[in-house]
This record gives structure tokens, sequence and C-alpha cells, in this order.
């Protein structure tokens, strides 16, 4: 099952141990195949785990893969496209909303194509607090240096031109609902 382009859906994000992270109150679907789908956030709530709520100002261009263990969220901002990689499980639809489990790691990578990986402690202290198997360990490691090479060479999803094809496309949507 798949949504319909110009559809606007729900996003979930867990922790291994099945608690809630972070939801996105809605992004509007770009695209839809049988690898990923793209969304955009764009004045948008998000609510964290602790009940903290902030609203998105910037047009941010979301990949969430069905069968990668990472999504891609690229925000528009003035000075740039920055790229925020949450490492997670291959996402889900179920109908309504779009579903995955958050593995703690992150890669920032910034306009000039500089990168940085954050949260290495949150991963270490979870693999033990939340008994991640050692296969999970495995992935997620070997996903955050694909990432690392897809952004190094500006592969898909990581272009600009991608990125604001994707806002343009996002755009003409809009205007005609």
């Amino acid at each position: 099952m798949k949504p319909k382009v110009g559809e606007v859906i729900y996003v979930q994000s867990y922790k291994h141990d099945g608690s809630l992270h972070r939801t996105w109150s809605s992004g509007t679907v770009l695209s839809a195949d049988d690898e990923k789908i793209v969304l955009i956030t764009y004045k948008t709530w998000v609510v964290e785990s602790d009940g903290r709520r902030w609203f998105t100002r910037e047009p941010a261009i979301c990949f969430y893969y069905l069968n990668r263990w990472y999504n891609v969220i690229a925000m528009i901002r003035a000075k740039g496209v920055y790229y925020y990689c949450n490492l997670a499980s291959p996402s889900v639809y179920d109908g309504e909303s779009l579903k995955n489990i958050d593995y703690d790691l992150d890669v920032k990578v910034f306009p000039d194509g500089k990168y940085i990986i954050l949260d290495e402690d949150e991963f270490e202290l979870h693999q033990k607090k939340m008994h991640y198997s050692e296969s999970i360990i495995r992935i997620v490691e070997d996903e955050k240096n694909r990432l690392v090479e897809l952004a190094k060479h500006k592969e898909y999803p990581f272009n600009d031109d991608t990125i604001h094809r994707y806002f343009d496309k996002y755009l003409s949507i809009h205007e005609f609902k």
C-alpha cells in the first residue's frame, strides 16, 4: 500500500523498546514507489517524547526508505540545503501514517559538504538499555557509513537540484488544492 501524491499523512518514530519517540502532524506526499516515500513537512507540528512541541518553520523534503535503515530530511534554508539523516529501521506505511524505529545515530550534512556524526553516546547507551541485537548494531553502523559515502559524492538524495525540484513539485501541488 502506497500513499497518493498530494495526500497528507502522519509520521511516527518509535524507539526500539516500543515507546513513541517523535511525531510529525502532517507531511504532504510528493512521491511514492516501491523503494521510498518522499514527503514535505512545512509549517508542521512536531511532538517530542517528553511532550515538547515545536513548529517547523522551513520546508523540509523527507526521504523515508522502505528497505534502507535510514531516512533523510533535507532542510531548505537561506544559506543552503542542510541534510539531517536519522539511522532508523525501514519505514512502513499503514494507510494512515508512516512509521519507523529510531536507532539514535544521526548524520548532519552541511551545505559545504562537511558532515558530523551525532548521538554516538546515545547509541552506545541504548544498545545496552534496550538490548539491540548484534545484527541491528552492525546494520546501523553499515548504513551510517553508506550515508556518509552518499553525502561525500553528492549522490541521491544529497543533491540540491533534486531537493529544489521536489520543492517546486510541492508548490505546484499546493497551488491546486
